[in-house]
């Protein structure tokens, strides 16, 4: 792997023809020494959001000791990147029953999610009536504060927990109960709503519970998007969890997957031509931006240029290297109004589903991988950090 100082010196220094994805592990140690110290509870690493074996690797040094895996690959890739040394939690609500003997037979997983009573008697074959299971009920939350809901497909409704929280206690010998409250949570009011429901969960069921997980959600800063501190957001759920009628002992968990991951990457792209406001770049949908393209998510963006540059910001839309109209960044990305052909592009916090959408659709891809010094175009965990590198031009030295 290159090392090199910074984005802006990949972009003078080496100019890559092709998207050079850019790392930056000293982001996501911060990140993770954050939740694993303030946090008031325990932190599982969510992989789906990047499940780069040097993160995993590097979020476990930096006391990430739990994962979040939704797969019987996820299971593999963690237990064989961290060599057996990671707690696995099963947290898919629908698994494969060959999924669920493999992960509890020879990973020795033993936590795992559901949602139904169909998937708790099919937990129950796969592990041959187990009796050191920790099985968490999924309870549906509304999504009404995150900027992705993820309100339909899993969860049971309140009304309903009581005969699946009934059997599972029995089963089980931990009881956990799990929620997601949608991806980038702007508001901490979406876990004290989610633990309210949880808490009618417990009294209309009568059952002790032993774990409380309150997912994933955890927000990072996109242009548009400044969410409160994170501190804001431990404080509520500290003050919920608090006040549950649960057992004493119970333990608190969270999931959080874009917050460890986001500031760990970005990339950088070459302008290969402009028509107006609109730049062709080299990736795109099918590479890194697949969120920019399919939900209209804003990134931040820099252009990198040694001089400086004083020219007014304009709006630019983005379309990506392949053949397919969809392939197109609406925007807007704020540039400065002279940009053209050539010149090089970083764009930000990508560290999130980046890396793990991308595809080699139309043989475009993305194969260098950089770690850089400097920080994070955007950060949560270092107040200087977005005043410093807001600016889009960014000047060497």
């Amino acid at each position: 792997m290159h090392k090199h100082h910074s984005a802006l010196g990949v972009a003078t220094a080496l100019k890559p023809a092709a998207p050079a994805t850019l790392i930056r592990p000293q982001a996501a140690a911060r990140a993770a020494r954050f939740f694993a110290e303030k946090f008031p509870g325990r932190s599982l690493y969510a992989v789906k959001a990047n499940p780069s074996p040097d993160l995993i690797r590097t979020l476990f040094a930096s006391g990430i000791t739990h994962f979040d895996v939704a797969s019987i690959a996820e299971v593999r890739l963690v237990a064989e990147t961290l060599e057996g040394q990671a707690k696995l939690c099963f947290m898919h609500p629908v698994k494969a029953e060959e999924a669920i003997a493999e992960a509890y037979h020879v990973h020795g997983v033993r936590t795992f999610s559901l949602d139904t009573m169909d998937e708790l008697e099919k937990i129950l074959r796969a592990t041959n009536d187990a009796s050191d299971l920790e099985l968490c009920v999924r309870l549906r939350v509304s999504s009404e504060h995150s900027e992705l809901s993820l309100a339909s497909k899993f969860g049971v409704e309140l009304g309903e927990t009581r005969e699946l929280l009934m059997a599972t206690r029995q089963a089980a010998d931990a009881l956990g109960i799990c929620f997601h409250v949608g991806s980038q949570a702007m508001s901490p009011q979406a876990y004290s709503d989610a633990i309210e429901r949880v808490r009618a969960a417990i009294v209309d069921a009568a059952v002790t519970v032993d774990i409380i997980d309150v997912g994933g959600g955890f927000p990072s800063v996109y242009p548009g998007m400044e969410p409160p501190a994170l501190e804001a957001y431990f404080d509520a759920i500290h003050r919920g969890f608090e006040s549950l009628p649960v057992s004493y002992s119970s333990e608190l968990w969270c999931e959080p997957g874009r917050a460890l991951s986001a500031e760990y990457s970005s990339v950088v792209v070459r302008v290969e031509r402009r028509r107006g406001t609109e730049l062709y770049i080299n990736d795109g949908a099918y590479g890194a931006l697949f969120d920019a393209a399919h939900i209209g998510w804003r990134f931040p963006v820099a252009l990198l240029r040694e001089e400086e540059n004083e020219a007014e910001l304009t709006g630019f839309s983005f379309y990506g290297p392949t053949c397919d109209d969809m392939d197109h960044m609406v925007g807007p990305f704020m540039l400065p109004e002279d940009v053209q052909a050539g010149d090089y592009i970083e764009i930000g916090m990508l560290g999130a589903y980046g890396a793990a959408m991308r595809t080699g659709f139309n043989g475009f891809t993305s194969e260098a991988v950089i770690e850089v010094e400097d920080e994070p175009m955007a950060s949560l965990y270092v107040d200087a950090v977005p005043a410093r590198r807001r600016a889009t031009v960014i000047k060497l030295g």
